[in-house]
């Protein structure tokens, strides 16, 4: 086992639900007898607030690990079927909606298994091609009319984080080890703060556009994963692959593709540096992937001036 596959082993979170492959396999046969057979393994990945367990070839279960990914769970199961004939790509497709048992003390899904890997910022193919494929698919989520939406996580005024990501860029400066320039970073947010804010109607958001939640083949976007935060809100929160994949070609591309006006770009270019800032220190020692996001978001903030 090396080092990150240690680190990926360890608790990210307070009051953590401990889950493993057997306690899978009997919430699966309890359940959902028709697929008791197949075998279960952890799937390794980034996510922060789910487990993952491959169900046979076909299928794999997703547990929260906290409770606040419960609701997740049911936002999911409620708006996937709505949304997935609006976008563009493969979403998630809930086949089997798990209910407490065995200990395990909240709602939790199967679904059918969608190939392909997650993008590396470093080693893109063909960005360009990715930044309008990745364009295509938020501007399919702004135009869905789909009445009801919830409220998008982090999907309000840029204010609204400021107490969060100052408190983290104080964090920051006790962790030298890290190399963050937190004046310059204090500078990008409040920049980001003094942007006129979003008056338009809200629109519906994916809100998590994190390279891991990102399905990719040949270098084309096949997939969108994890739901749970989606909702309506202030366009600029799907920004995020501006800072934390695409060079800086291809994020000129996406802008473009997207008709993005200064306004909206330096909220985005905020919000997702307040969500790495935050990150950072948080997942540094227990999730690399994370903390490998983090610190290049933070790199292409500062580096775009």
């Amino acid at each position: 086992m090396n080092a990150e596959q240690r680190q990926q082993t360890q608790e990210m979170h307070p009051a953590q639900q401990p889950v493993d492959e057997d306690l899978v396999r009997r919430l699966v046969a309890g359940q959902f007898p028709r697929w008791a057979g197949p075998a279960v393994r952890r799937f390794p990945s980034g996510g922060t607030v789910n487990a993952m367990y491959r169900l046979g070839d076909d299928l794999v279960v997703r547990l929260p690990l906290i409770a606040g990914g419960a609701a997740d769970v049911l936002m999911e199961r409620e708006w996937l079927p709505r949304l997935a004939p609006r976008l563009p790509v493969a979403v998630p497709e809930v086949l089997g909606a798990g209910e407490p048992a065995e200990g395990y003390p909240w709602p939790w899904s199967v679904y059918r298994w969608l190939p392909d890997g997650n993008p590396d910022a470093g080693t893109l193919s063909d960005p360009a091609l990715l930044a309008g494929d990745l364009a295509g698919f938020v501007a399919a989520m702004r135009s869905v009319t789909v009445p009801g939406a919830p409220t998008a996580h982090r999907g309000g005024p840029v204010g609204g984080l400021d107490a969060e990501t100052r408190a983290a860029i104080e964090e920051l400066r006790g962790i030298p080890e890290e190399g963050v320039d937190c004046d310059a970073v204090t500078a990008v947010w409040e920049d980001a703060l003094r942007a006129p804010a979003w008056d338009g109607p809200p629109v519906w958001l994916h809100a998590d556009l994190m390279p891991g939640n990102l399905l990719v083949d040949g270098g084309r976007l096949t997939g969108v994963i994890d739901f749970g935060c989606a909702g309506a809100g202030d366009p600029a929160c799907d920004l995020f692959p501006a800072w934390n994949l695409l060079p800086s070609d291809a994020r000129a591309a996406f802008r473009e593709a997207l008709d993005v006006d200064e306004a909206a770009w330096r909220r985005g270019r905020g919000r997702t540096l307040s969500q790495a800032l935050i990150a950072l220190p948080y997942y540094r020692r227990t999730n690399p992937a994370m903390a490998r996001t983090a610190r290049h978001v933070i790199r292409a903030a500062l580096g775009e001036g």
